[in-house]
């Protein structure tokens, strides 16, 4: 039985441990390798590109011409990270003992190595990994399956942009650490309910009382519907949103990816647990329409995020407190909220 009620009228939220607990921590990450994760678009890839997520795991996404692999970065002589950065190679050479690998991780030569008995063999391959795309979006996992329904709800409601064709601004990434629990930012996001009292900005751009929160399997979607006068998508007649003037689509998916889709494009978040409370947050940003930029809901994310992380270090220093343990959800603003307990504590 899980220790969230699935009545959220009479759940208690999520138990004070799993903020702050170490050994807690440990047992949340150590299912992550069973998640998607999120990895690159397609149109920001070198030929060899590290990836960035919280599997803790190195990997490389490396592209000849349109074929992707995701392979591991660790070299099979001695575990040197084989790439460091974004490179042009047209090889993989570990920077160590100049052990080199074709791009899709296949083991091509080493020096010195010309009396070892038995070898090469396939273990002197770079191993790959399961990674899947979807609209030039590129996902990998170590044990995940069925990306087809993990990305479902998200196609359903957004695969209508072409977002494959969606450029990456390098001018939009942005990097954070913050000295909070992974899951405190997770709860963050999840809910506008502090929108009025946090983002006195963003409350101005979009109706409130309009928000929304719907849940499904493995993830959250928030819509942003906004006031008059302020940028909107121009949905197709057949959408299942149309005639509402949406400002903005707020995905969660498990465990911790966020794709903010605005008129102008799309913000990725990523969320990379450190240590129990320390994280890091990555931005990413993908533009569709460049003359939408700095308008609306998603004109000044900079703000948003530094309001977002006041919030969120200050709420780590309260849920460590002997004085908390638990609190309540509001049924009709933390839906969210409450489904990401369940699905973290199940």
């Amino acid at each position: 039985m899980s220790i969230i009620d699935p009545d959220i009228r009479k759940a208690e939220t999520l138990p004070s441990r799993y903020y702050t607990d170490l050994n807690t921590f440990d047992s949340v990450m150590s299912t992550f390798g069973q998640e998607w994760h999120f990895a690159a678009h397609r149109n920001q890839l070198a030929n060899a590109t590290p990836i960035d997520n919280p599997l803790n795991e190195p990997m490389l996404i490396t592209k000849e011409g349109d074929e992707i692999h995701c392979i591991s970065n660790v070299c099979t002589h001695r575990g040197m990270l084989v790439c460091t950065e974004s490179s042009k190679t047209k090889r993989l050479q570990c920077p160590y003992h100049g052990r080199v690998f074709s791009l899709d991780g296949q083991f091509r030569s080493m020096p010195e190595f010309d009396s070892v008995d038995n070898f090469p063999t396939d273990s002197d391959n770079l191993p790959s990994f399961p990674f899947s795309e979807w609209k030039g979006l590129l996902f990998n996992t170590i044990q995940g399956t069925d990306f087809s329904s993990y990305i479902s709800a998200v196609e359903d409601r957004v695969g209508w942009l072409e977002i494959e064709s969606f450029t990456h601004d390098p001018s939009r990434h942005r990097e954070y650490s913050i000295e909070s629990n992974w899951a405190l930012y997770v709860d963050n996001y999840l809910e506008g309910f502090h929108i009025p009292f946090v983002h006195g900005d963003l409350h101005e751009v979009l109706d409130y009382d309009s928000y929304s929160t719907e849940l499904f399997d493995g993830g959250v979607l928030q819509i942003g519907i906004a006031n008059e006068g302020e940028p909107t998508f121009d949905l197709p007649s057949n959408h299942i949103d149309y005639g509402k003037n949406v400002a903005a689509y707020y995905f969660w998916l498990y465990p911790g990816l966020m794709l903010n889709f605005y008129p102008w494009g799309l913000s990725v978040n990523l969320v990379i647990p450190e240590s129990v409370d320390k994280t890091r947050i990555v931005y990413h940003g993908f533009v569709g329409d460049q003359s939408m930029l700095g308008k609306g809901a998603g004109g000044d994310l900079d703000k948003v995020e530094a309001e977002d992380q006041f919030v969120v270090e200050s709420c780590q220093k309260g849920v460590s407190s002997v004085a908390y343990e638990r609190g309540r959800y509001s049924p009709t603003k933390e839906t969210g909220v409450h489904h990401f307990h369940r699905i973290l504590t199940q």
